[in-house]
């Protein structure tokens, strides 16, 4: 699994600058003290993320061993409208 620091150093290859606003507005850099916060969020967000979908993963695979262990079958439980 990734580290904090690792997902920052991702993010920070993959966005070297950040700016915010629009185009009829115009837009403005970050400044590194809020660049710094800004791709920490997003590091903690894609590492939250990862950890959901690992944690779904490892509950399926619990699942299954489960009704493998009770004899049945994903097909048996759609027999039974489960």
């Amino acid at each position: 699994m990734t580290t904090l620091n690792e997902m920052i150093a991702i993010i920070e290859a993959e966005n070297p600058t950040i700016q915010i606003g629009d185009e009829k507005q115009g837009y403005t850099q970050l400044n590194s003290e809020d660049y710094k916060a800004q791709v920490k969020q997003w590091a903690q967000a894609r590492l939250d993320k990862e950890a959901r979908q690992a944690q779904a993963q490892a509950d399926k695979a619990v699942a299954q061993q489960k009704l493998t262990a009770l004899g049945l079958t994903l097909d048996d439980l759609k027999a039974l409208g489960l």
